[in-house]
């Protein structure tokens, strides 16, 4: 026998032990995840304004940015005004010189965008629009595209919507995803959906998701602007119907599930929403969420539970963009910060002039960060850029340093 062969069997043998035991199975697994599971990916959707040049974004802290919006016309992805989104478009492909990897997208729809319904309603009308979208992503060189069609078989602000909607919205999804998949680079697709369940008794996901890689689901204005009551737009963690029992916003939720105008007594949020998609059988990994760099304001809101789950004198203010929330809110004495533990949100309560306020702040969105990191999601998205603060410590800010540790 060889001697090299009779010194070298021990260690062999110690080889094939370690390899076959079940500690080195976890260590080698937990190894490939560390290595396969990609940062979460950061989705800017951006509308282009005067004083936030394409020069003037933080690319290096995003993955993708979406340019909102091009719209339905003629049966047409098209800009509503070429002459003056065309060049900002074309200034923001520009900035991948500075950020290599970043994918520039072009969304279409937005909400109370029409013209989904028709565009979509035969094989003729679809091949009309998916041909004007790639030469649209040809002429500006984009890395993909976003639906944003709101809504299949539910009419949004008045929109068109028709039953066949659900199989003709999947119909375009395939054809759309053909067409991406003639280039030569790879092309992503995407589409904005609804953060709350009936939505997806409209969508066809486990086709859908064949063709999308992404669903960037639209966790805010979980109480929309029609809303007389007040709670959480965009809140993180579940909170059950028990957790607000004696408030009005309980009683008028409870009021929609006992007649029937709601299938759910519950408050919305990210978190129900993400694991319904997951028991639905959505892959985790096609999942992103969104962060809100804006509130809602409420007037007419009386003090009890800092104005939380209260209902208001009937006026919705509207949205307030978060750099005006930095600027004019979060100084004044008169407007108080509060942190609900259960719904992991913030809300502001203003006693002097009965004003509550729904946001997102940098503490709550570095905890969706940190919740889609721990999930295994895709990613987070947020509406919209313009909002954030351009002062440091902005939200934009505490979601990359999140995704980073």
């Amino acid at each position: 026998m060889d001697r090299k062969n009779v010194i070298l069997s021990p260690f062999i043998i110690l080889i094939f032990i370690l390899v076959c035991s079940p500690l080195s199975k976890q260590q080698t697994q937990e190894s490939l995840d560390a290595e396969t599971l990609p940062e979460p990916l950061i989705m800017a959707y951006y509308v282009p304004e005067r004083n936030f040049e394409p020069e003037e974004i933080p690319v290096e802290k995003l993955t993708h940015i979406i340019f909102s919006f091009t719209n339905v016309i003629d049966g047409e992805m098209r800009l509503r005004k070429p002459e003056v989104a065309g060049p900002k478009l074309e200034a923001l492909v520009r900035q991948k010189k500075r950020n290599p990897d970043l994918k520039v997208m072009i969304a279409c729809g937005g909400w109370g965008a029409d013209g989904f319904s028709d565009m979509a309603l035969t094989e003729e009308s679809r091949t009309k629009f998916i041909n004007s979208a790639s030469e649209f992503i040809k002429r500006y060189q984009l890395d993909g595209m976003d639906m944003d069609w709101e809504y299949p078989g539910i009419s949004g602000a008045g929109t068109m919507a028709r039953e066949g909607d659900t199989q003709n919205f999947t119909a375009l999804m395939k054809g759309l995803r053909g067409m991406l998949d003639t280039f030569k680079t790879p092309k992503v697709l995407t589409f904005a959906s609804a953060g709350w369940k009936r939505y997806y008794d409209h969508i066809e996901m486990g086709e859908v998701m064949k063709y999308a890689d992404y669903t960037n689901v639209m966790t805010y204005d979980q109480v929309s602007g029609v809303s007389e009551y007040t709670g959480h737009h965009t809140p993180l963690r579940d909170v059950r119907s028990q957790n607000i029992t004696g408030t009005p916003f309980h009683d008028y939720l409870d009021s929609l599930y006992q007649t029937g105008a709601n299938s759910d007594p519950h408050p919305r949020s990210s978190q129900k929403i993400v694991d319904f998609l997951i028991k639905e059988g959505v892959d985790p990994k096609q999942i992103v969420i969104g962060g809100a760099f804006y509130g809602r304001v409420w007037k007419g809101v009386p003090p009890e539970n800092h104005g939380l789950y209260q209902k208001s004198g009937g006026i919705h203010i509207g949205w307030i963009p978060y750099h005006q929330i930095r600027k004019s809110y979060e100084p004044d004495p008169d407007f108080q910060r509060y942190w609900d533990d259960s719904a992991k949100a913030p809300f502001m309560y203003n006693s002097v002039d009965s004003l509550m306020v729904s946001y997102d702040d940098t503490v709550s969105v570095a905890q969706k960060t940190e919740y889609v990191k721990a999930k295994g999601l895709g990613g987070i998205m947020f509406w919209e850029l313009g909002n954030d603060t351009k002062e440091e410590g902005s939200l934009l800010d505490a979601i990359y340093e999140a995704a980073q540790e």
